[in-house]
């Protein structure tokens, strides 16, 4: 978030609250009692369906969005490689938007919407959430021409389908990120069609799954009774230079390339001018076939699709004007017979190595982009997919299935792990010399910040080395100052935010869980121990609280002892704790020690209400400035949400957490925002009349001032419902076993961005895939009550429910897998590695029948174990690879 966002606020009303003059547009509300300090209302009982509730806990199949219910046109998957722009996969299989330009404009489609606040029309932009009321529709941003198209020729008939929305009866999404699998339906047509298609993307390998590319499996599954002779076109516009590229500046040019296990065409401009080659969108795009013997045609002319489409053939190169369209296909032909299936691949790539003109602080810039270090052109990277394409499709598969093959809840998987393709958007960079950066939202808020990114669980279990080198490249020395602050945005700041320091501590022993040794500790240890002794400095009167005024999250610098701050505070220095017992440091452990023991003490006995923790103002400024106070916000109890995160156990008082918790679904829970925005107005558009949220921050008691004398444009805030902090106040209320309301409040989010209202992919915060969504996954590793430790070889589940018969997959330092775990009259627990291998020496488990003996066996050999109290201890580490099974049985 950044102060630019008050161009918003000012005309949206946000400062309403708080100004003496009030906008013209709020006089029609004159007439309501308390204008300047609305009523809360908030309704304490829900009165949610007690069947409603239990079906979230059901198994059920994957979300199904259909054409048949007008959900299609709004979805945009992102389908490519890690940092390699924003490709959407649509409904019906067609990519769309082709975000790869380098486009500087602010969000996947920059636009200013127009809203109804409830008093009137006014304009939302881009990072106030325009996206989300007037969501992007797929055929309006339809860049370059691509698509598939089927013929087939049974029964003496000839029957020609492209593989779009009007061409068919009914088709059938199925929302699993990284792979969709989308079904094309018509009673008449003598052959099934499902395809998957997205991104290769591969948990724990980071290169490979930053390839910018989209790959489709097409299958054809013959259901009549006579053979079936089928043909399957593919095509892709040459895309180069599509967005700058005028009347005789040069010439659009599609080559063939090829191999004995692949074919495909290449399209490039060929400019008059060699400094046309800088130009933004200077590029390649690709189509490639997997296998032998198809037809390749280099100047296709596939609108509409016809027989010649199919079975047109011809030279190597074509050439065309540089504002004209150049097409290129690949058309693949098979007999099927009765009952058989045929599963043609294709690969759509692309490469723009020329980084964002706006992103000119930044010295990586002129070198690109990892996938240009990596790959010279797209031709190169159609090549190396299909060259490669069995472990790297086969992979991607491997950990879809691995995923979804759970016995969570579809709705809740999808939920809780698709906002990991933010990393596959322009939201995030990766720079040749190999360095990771992020935006807030799409081309929105710069600098990988630090108080937004410290609430994205979901990079640091499914691609840790990428947050190992945020913390080491960027936290630990371009950002730090000599007194161990942290510039919350490295080159695009120059100061810390007290918030994301916290973050970067408690990162950093998080990134340290998920390595296999200790190296990543040992050689940063001295900037973590300087970034806890400049968070320990902020503490001025020693009580283990912090209390010194400094930017957060909120875009505002507060005064006095904030239950928030203070929270995260004690989580990190806990963090800090363990990581220097680790690394022997004893005398700063003990300080850490003390100052977290004193913290939990003085934040649970001044800070507790008896309801929820609160904002204590500061002694001399009182409530002058923006702050909480005695309101009920959001992150009050955020740093134990962490500690759970982190395997850092329980820190202040258990009762009181709980209760705070139970107090914001009481007093900020709402299955409709409609009353609550009616009359609390400014807030973005983030949830809309008739959708659940969790708000901000409420004034439940109604005083006066609640957020001090002289309210700010940031008080804004406080009315909206921000996903990112929603996941993580659901991840924590999972953790504390309220299992209904984590339930309740994570599919009140997955409810806002169903498709029949917008994108399910991608949630919106300032800008579009905003990064603090990404702490849904945190939901995920408390439903399994998962922690690890990669150097100690611990690894420990504690499901929440389904304890009897619990499946989900888990990701380690240097492997993934699938753990199971069952109740009769033993237990058994199964740790099944898929890809890579895991490192075990101790296994925490739930007691949950009486038990006094262990077995342990890896592959059906014996392991030699001890069993004390609620762990199973190896007497050597063993290492569990990829297709093995370790096993452990108690009775």
């Amino acid at each position: 978030m950044k102060k630019s966002r008050r161009d918003f606020i000012k005309i949206s009303g946000m400062s309403a609250l708080g100004y003496s003059v009030l906008p013209a547009f709020l006089k029609p509300l004159a007439a309501q009692p308390n204008l300047m300090f609305p009523i809360h209302n908030i309704p304490e009982k829900k009165n949610l369906d007690p069947d409603w509730i239990r079906s979230l806990y059901d198994r059920a199949k994957p979300t199904l969005y259909t054409k048949a219910k007008n959900e299609l046109k709004y979805i945009g998957m992102p389908a490519g490689g890690l940092h390699a722009g924003t490709v959407y996969l649509g409904g019906d299989g067609r990519l769309w938007l082709w975000g790869i330009y380098n486009d500087d404009r602010e969000g996947v489609d920059p636009k200013t919407a127009i809203w109804n606040n409830g008093i009137e029309d006014v304009k939302v932009r881009n990072r106030d959430g325009a996206n989300y009321v007037e969501p992007s529709i797929a055929d309006n941003k339809r860049v370059l021409e691509q698509g598939f198209a089927i013929r087939i020729e049974a029964e003496g008939k000839t029957i020609i389908k492209e593989l779009k929305e009007s061409d068919w009866q009914d088709i059938h999404f199925e929302a699993t990120y990284p792979l969709a699998t989308i079904r094309y339906i018509d009673d008449d047509f003598p052959l099934e069609i499902t395809v998957q298609a997205g991104g290769i993307f591969i948990p724990l390998d980071p290169d490979n799954s930053a390839i910018p590319a989209t790959v489709y499996s097409i299958q054809l599954k013959n259901t009549s009774a006579g053979n079936v002779k089928a043909s399957v076109v593919g095509w892709m516009e040459n895309g180069a230079r599509k967005i700058t590229a005028k009347k005789n500046e040069g010439l659009r040019q599609n080559t063939v390339f090829d191999g004995t296990e692949f074919s495909g065409v290449v399209g490039s401009f060929h400019a008059n001018d060699l400094n046309a080659t800088q130009q933004r969108d200077a590029g390649t795009t690709s189509i490639t076939f997997v296998g032998g013997g198809a037809k390749l045609n280099v100047d296709a002319n596939p609108w509409p699709v016809t027989d010649q489409t199919f079975d047109s053939e011809n030279k190597k190169m074509a050439t065309a004007e540089a504002t004209d369209k150049l097409i290129g296909s690949i058309c693949a032909i098979h007999e099927i017979v009765p009952g058989k299936t045929w599963e043609p691949q294709f690969i759509i790539g692309w490469h723009f190595n020329h980084a964002l003109a706006k992103l000119n602080k930044l010295p990586e810039i002129e070198q690109g982009y990892y996938y240009g270090k990596r790959f010279k052109d797209a031709a190169d990277i159609g090549t190396h997919v299909a060259l490669n394409f069995e472990e790297l499709y086969g992979k991607t598969l491997l950990w879809k299935n691995t995923y979804y093959n759970s016995s969570l809840p579809y709705w809740f998987l999808e939920r809780t792990f698709l906002n990991i393709g933010t990393l596959a958007t322009a939201n995030t960079y990766r720079f040749s010399n190999d360095r990771f950066w992020g935006w807030e939202g799409v081309n929105a808020c710069e600098g990988t910040c630090t108080h937004v990114w410290q609430y994205a669980q979901a990079m640091g279990r499914i691609f840790p080395s990428l947050e190992r080198d945020a913390r080491q490249r960027t936290d630990f020395d371009i950002a730090m100052q000599d007194n161990g602050g942290i510039i919350f945005r490295a080159e695009y700041e120059s100061r810390p935010a007290i918030d994301g320091q916290a973050g970067s501590i408690l990162r950093s022993y998080r990134e340290h869980q998920m390595s296999v040794d200790d190296k990543f500790l040992k050689a940063n240890w001295p900037q973590i121990k300087r970034a806890t002794q400049f968070m320990l400095a902020q503490d001025k009167n020693g009580d283990g609280m912090i209390d010194s005024p400094m930017e957060n999250t909120l875009d505002a610098v507060w005064e006095g002892e904030i239950a928030w701050i203070v929270g995260l505070c004690i989580a990190a220095a806990k963090a800090s704790q363990m990581m220097a017992e680790e690394v022997n440091d004893k005398a700063f452990a003990a300080i850490c020690k003390t100052f977290v023991e004193k913290g939990n003490k003085n934040m649970a006995d001044h800070l507790f209400n008896g309801e929820y923790f609160i904002h204590r103002p500061d002694a001399v400024e009182g409530r002058k400035k923006l702050g909480s106070y005695n309101t009920c916000h959001i992150d009050q109890v955020y740093g134990q949400s962490w500690a759970f995160q982190a395997g850092l156990g329980r820190l202040w008082d258990k009762e009181k957490t709980i209760k705070a918790l139970r107090s914001l679904w009481k007093y900020n829970f709402t299955p409709d925002v409609g009353p609550y925005i009616s009359t609390h107005t400014g807030g973005r558009p983030y949830a809309l009349p008739g959708e659940g949220g969790m708000v901000m921050n409420t004034n439940p008691k109604n005083e006066a001032k609640p957020y001090g004398d002289s309210v700010t444009w940031q008080m804004g805030y406080f009315h909206e419902c921000m996903s990112g902090f929603e996941h993580q106040v659901a991840s924590h209320m999972m953790a504390e076993e309220m299992i209904d309301e984590a339930l309740i409040l994570t599919r009140c989010v997955h409810d806002r961005y169903h498709a029949a209202k917008r994108n399910p992919f991608n949630e919106i915060e300032c800008s579009d895939h905003y990064a603090r969504a990404m702490a849904s996954y945190g939901t995920f590793i408390s439903a399994c009550g998962f922690e690890y430790h990669g150097p100690k070889g611990y690894i420990s589940f504690a499901p929440k429910w389904n304890k009897e018969n619990f499946k989900a997959a888990f990701t380690a330092a240097e492997g993934w897998g699938c753990y199971t775990q069952e109740i009769s009259n033993k237990q058994r627990h199964i740790f099944e590695v898929k890809y890579g291998k895991v490192r075990l020496r101790s296994i925490g488990i739930q007691k949950l029948i009486s038990f006094n003996k262990v077995i342990v066996s890896l592959n059906g050999k014996n392991v030699p174990a001890t069993l004390m109290d609620d762990q199973v201890e190896l007497i050597t580490a063993v290492e569990v690879a990829a297709g093995n099974k370790l096993t452990i049985e108690l009775g």
